[in-house]
């Protein structure tokens, strides 16, 4: 027994657990739940084509879905700081996915409108404590945490290669496949709560001085990137079927090239963020985008296009994990806060503008939208110079071994 023990635990302690090992259940469980946002944009041709609803229709679905994820955000982060709340995140899949589901069963606007709000809360229900509980596994480390942020790109990526398909071949109704996984995501990470002990929660707790002026600044880089983004995702399948006169299928494929270089984004941008420093990070990212966005314009067919589609998801996705460890980096004190604002409150407050791009796609047309938002980057690029590197408190310790089950 004891030669056993001294062949094999040298082994194990020669080969610490990876960054996966430590974060596959968020990453996962980050993939499901973001899943549900990125059925929105995957779903709203289809409701344009076969509803005949208008663009500023269309855009007040994603706007649904939006008020939804943002308005909660904040007093569920306070509330996920102050108490565990094992039940939220589980609760919260579970929400986003039946709220998404059932819209396409429903005949009205204003039921589909009422049930994508029910998904967003769902969204916002899951992010604070999420983002809590995946910043005590990751460690500190970006590129750890670039696999939970990249768990969410994931989801956006899956979402339009599974829902475009089956949304054109069964109907709108199909959106009720797509609810059952969520159910199941509930449960698997149910689970996992009542494996964590409270001891170790209380245990890792970080400390240090919160800086709520630079956590305003990077909230301000936030918003305006999610503008960006979340006109991409609203608008970009449309481009390629209203302006370059594409299929609905190929606009989809563009829908999921973009989402598609968003997840190598965020992984490159937590390994760049581990070397060269966040900001530096941020900044690269956001000067990126206005070159890549308007080479995408400026291309007029609709398959050497494809391949821009997917540039400009990397590009503007590098400094996605990075603002979301960065934020909790300026409140140590409140991870969940910071999670739920740089996940949720900033990510979603994007949609608030696409009203207005809804307004101005109906005069000048998708291409006419996604114009205006290519100028938007320049803003982010400014914003960004009032960001800072953290100063390094008390390491959080990173959760390498499986807790023991009460």
């Amino acid at each position: 027994m004891t030669t056993i023990q001294e062949t094999s635990t040298p082994r194990e302690a020669g080969r610490p657990p990876g960054h996966w090992r430590r974060m596959r259940i968020w990453a996962g469980a980050h993939a499901v739940d973001d899943f549900y946002q990125g059925l929105v944009p995957a779903a709203v041709p289809y409701f344009v084509l076969e509803r005949d609803f208008g663009y500023v229709q269309a855009s007040g679905l994603a706007l649904a879905a939006t008020l939804g994820s943002a308005l909660p955000q904040v007093p569920i982060g306070l509330l996920a700081d102050r108490f565990r709340l094992r039940w939220m995140s589980p609760l919260g899949v579970g929400l986003a996915g039946i709220g998404a589901g059932l819209s396409g069963l429903v005949p009205s606007y204003p039921l589909v409108f009422a049930l994508l709000l029910m998904a967003g809360v769902g969204i916002a229900m899951f992010h604070p404590p999420a983002g809590r509980d995946a910043r005590r596994a990751a460690g500190g480390s970006a590129t750890a945490m670039s696999y939970f942020a990249a768990g969410g790109s994931v989801g956006f990526f899956v979402a339009p290669a599974l829902v475009t398909p089956a949304l054109g071949n069964l109907g709108m109704g199909a959106t009720a496949l797509f609810a059952p996984p969520a159910v199941l995501m509930g449960f698997v990470l149910l689970r996992h709560h009542n494996r964590t002990s409270d001891t170790e929660v209380k245990k890792v707790r970080r400390q240090g001085e919160d800086r709520p002026g630079r956590f305003a600044a990077l909230t301000a880089v936030e918003i305006v990137r999610s503008t960006v983004s979340t006109g991409l995702n609203t608008f970009i399948s449309l481009y390629w079927i209203r302006h370059l006169e594409a299929s609905s299928g190929l606009g989809g494929l563009a829908l999921t090239l973009e989402l598609g270089g968003g997840v190598a984004g965020t992984l490159l941008g937590g390994r760049l963020a581990d070397r060269i420093g966040m900001v530096r990070t941020v900044r690269i990212g956001n000067a990126a985008m206005l070159p890549a966005l308007w080479l995408m314009l400026i291309c007029d067919d609709k398959y050497v296009a494809l391949p821009l589609a997917l540039l400009v998801g990397l590009i503007s996705n590098i400094p996605f994990a990075v603002l979301v460890k960065l934020g909790q980096d300026y409140l140590p004190s409140r991870p969940g806060t910071a999670a739920g604002v740089t996940l949720g409150l900033a990510m979603s407050a994007g949609g608030l503008a696409m009203p207005l791009l809804g307004v101005i796609a109906t005069h000048h047309g998708p291409r006419g939208a996604l114009a205006v938002l290519a100028t938007v980057p320049v803003l982010a690029t400014l914003l960004s110079a009032f960001l800072r590197e953290p100063v390094q408190d008390e390491p959080v310790p990173a959760e390498d071994t499986p807790l023991t089950a009460p």
